[in-house]
């Protein structure tokens, strides 16, 4: 008799579980292990059309209460940490709240309300058990329930621990005796207080998240905890992902003769300086080509930057800078209606294969970079309102940041002067800098990162047939 396959009902709340879960060969792998999936599609793409199985969820709605009881968690999490680690860098993850409209300022009233009564450690588990409960109130929970109960699954999967809207589904399937397993998306995101969904088990990408895992949020014990890393960089060790640097050159009119460095954009909140930086870098590659280099700088925004704050440079600069746009699409008017494509990981894996380095704020796509053996140069200086630079950006203080072996894992681009020589390096001699960079992706991210998908799938075999 033909054994029967095991089910996950695979939650993708957003983009990055797209594209860690959907456009890679997870849904093929999984089959080749024996295990079913069915995505419980809460994006706006019809994964029915890559030809996957799905179920949608009608009238997906949080409780509305539920963002008031999340922001007070954040802020009560944050002060337990700056007193539990006597360190005030946590301080820094204290988004300002929006008082955009009578709703907004309503919802922050009930926050300031709630931070009051529970700011404590004892208080911080009564938020959290209130939002889990908040979230089982709802038409949509009773639908997840349904939902859950007709296919039936072996065990439900959630592709971001941050996703409000997973807290749902993953609480029914507790209701119903179901395992639940969560996977941290993001390299920075325990320190900030962004564990929002809680589940049975946990999979992370490195013994690094696994103890920062441990360290900030208690309740969660080392036994529900597996390192797995992550399917993010996945694309960059497939060759196939992988075309001719001509062809790359033909494909975006580039200059065959031209050695391109590319410049990430970050969003306004993280880098509202980005148009002076991309500025900054355009002058110093100027000045080199002024000098008999023949160099050019590929602009790749943030998928979620729609601004035209860089126009101004962009046309000023426009005989060597070269827009590239992410491949994003946008699928209806929703907040979350813009999607990365299949396309975009691969155009991301050529435009490292074929820049020489990658320039930006502190952005994790270092990682991307340093999977072809290519430099990272991080902007280290800000302009303070008289435009005097003054070196240092807020943003490396973050806890992430922290887990560099060493300064020299990036080129640290101090000043707007100094950016020409740095480039230089970055062309001619990074040995020392990549190999500091493998380090800290060894730290971030488990080792051998294609293999991701297959230890994550490995992982949820053992839970699914009760292996220890």
């Amino acid at each position: 008799m033909k054994k029967k396959h095991k089910k996950i009902l695979f939650i993708i709340p957003d983009g990055v579980s797209l594209r860690n879960f959907v456009y890679t060969s997870f849904y093929k792998q999984a089959k080749s292990k024996g295990l079913d999936i069915v995505f419980l599609n809460l994006t706006p793409l019809p994964l029915s059309e890559l030809g996957l199985k799905e179920v949608i969820p009608q009238g997906i709605k949080q409780n509305a209460l539920t963002d008031s009881f999340k922001n007070a968690k954040k802020r009560v999490e944050l002060n337990q940490y700056i007193q539990r680690f006597n360190d005030t860098v946590y301080h820094k993850y204290w988004f300002p709240l929006k008082n955009s409209g009578l709703k907004s300022r309503i919802k922050n009233s009930i926050t300031q309300v709630l931070i009051k009564r529970y700011n404590s450690e004892e208080g911080l588990l009564t938020l959290r058990k209130r939002i889990r409960h908040l979230e089982t109130q709802t038409e949509y929970y009773k639908q997840c329930v349904t939902i859950i109960k007709q296919e039936a699954p072996d065990i439900v999967y959630n592709a971001s621990q941050r996703a409000i809207l997973a807290i749902a589904p993953v609480e029914a399937a507790k209701a119903l005796g179901i395992n639940t397993i969560g996977f941290v998306f993001s390299w920075d995101n325990l320190p900030k207080s962004m564990l929002d969904v809680e589940t049975d088990y946990y999979h992370v990408w490195s013994g690094h998240m696994k103890n920062e895992l441990l360290t900030y949020y208690p309740f969660v014990k080392e036994a529900q905890i597996t390192v797995t890393g992550t399917p993010q960089f996945e694309s960059h060790f497939n060759s196939d992902n992988v075309i001719s640097r001509t062809d790359f050159y033909n494909q975006y009119n580039l200059e065959l003769t031209t050695t391109y460095f590319c410049f990430s954009g970050d969003d306004i909140t993280t880098s509202p300086q980005d148009p002076l930086y991309l500025r900054d870098v355009a002058l110093a590659i100027e000045a080199l080509n002024a000098q008999g280099h023949q160099l050019g700088l590929i602009f790749r925004r943030c998928p979620v930057d729609f601004s035209d704050r860089f126009d101004t440079v962009l046309d000023d600069f426009k005989h060597f800078i070269v827009p590239i746009a992410p491949l994003w699409t946008a699928i209806g008017d929703g907040w979350n209606a813009k999607l990365p494509t299949p396309e975009d990981s691969k155009l991301l894996v050529n435009m490292a294969e074929h820049t020489a380095g990658v320039i930006n704020l502190g952005s994790s796509m270092v990682f991307d970079y340093v999977a072809h053996n290519k430099p990272c140069g991080y902007m280290n200086y800000h302009y303070d309102t008289d435009h005097t630079v003054i070196k240092g950006v807020h943003v490396y203080d973050y806890v992430h940041f922290r887990s560099m072996p060493n300064k020299e894992a990036v080129l640290w681009l101090d000043h707007p002067d100094a950016i020409k020589e740095e480039l230089l390096t970055m062309l001619n001699g990074t040995n020392t800098i990549v190999s500091n960079t493998k380090q800290w992706f060894q730290t971030i991210n488990m080792d051998t990162p294609k293999e991701a998908s297959n230890r994550i799938l490995d992982a949820i075999n053992t839970i699914v047939h009760g292996k220890s």
